[in-house]
């Protein structure tokens, strides 16, 4: 059965120091074994992998992923993509970008804009052509875009 949101609040009232740290320092490397973890944070193995597992089961964490290299990344072409959608069209939108693999994020938010992509191409030709692709989507009544230059902060 899916864990719900009121549950997953409750897990995340009820965290500690502890598990805050554990959270930081599997952001740093999700792929660290148990045995790393508990030695970075003073911890016993077997605390560790209680915590995870509590952490786990509670739905505060639903997964672990891949960071990419900064030398593959500098390859790539970053922006962040703002759109405004006509609301009528919004699930139809968002149904659409999802099924676009540049996209990497798509947020709904408040403001002047409806809705931000972060979306990675190989080059700006590439960009450029997935930008219009998006613009000419059904629904999409503007966009404005934002090439990253630098990361200054990768948490």
């Amino acid at each position: 059965m899916p864990i719900g949101f009121r549950q997953i609040a409750e897990a995340i009232l009820h965290m500690d120091e502890t598990d805050r740290r554990l959270l930081e320092a599997l952001r740093e490397d999700a792929r660290a074994s148990t045995a790393k973890l508990a030695r970075k944070l003073g911890l016993s193995r077997t605390t560790v992998q209680s915590r995870l597992e509590r952490l786990e089961r509670t739905g505060v964490i639903t997964g672990y992923t891949v960071r990419l290299s900064d030398a593959h990344e500098r390859g790539q072409i970053h922006a962040y993509v703002m759109m405004t959608v006509s609301h009528k069209h919004a699930a139809a939108v968002v149904s659409a970008v999802r099924r676009m693999s540049a996209v990497r994020l798509l947020q709904s938010v408040s403001g002047p804009f409806d809705l931000i992509a972060e979306v990675v191409a190989p080059s700006v030709a590439d960009m450029d052509a997935f930008i219009d692709a998006l613009g000419a989507l059904d629904g999409i009544e503007r966009t404005t875009s934002s090439i990253v230059l630098s990361t200054k902060i990768d948490r």
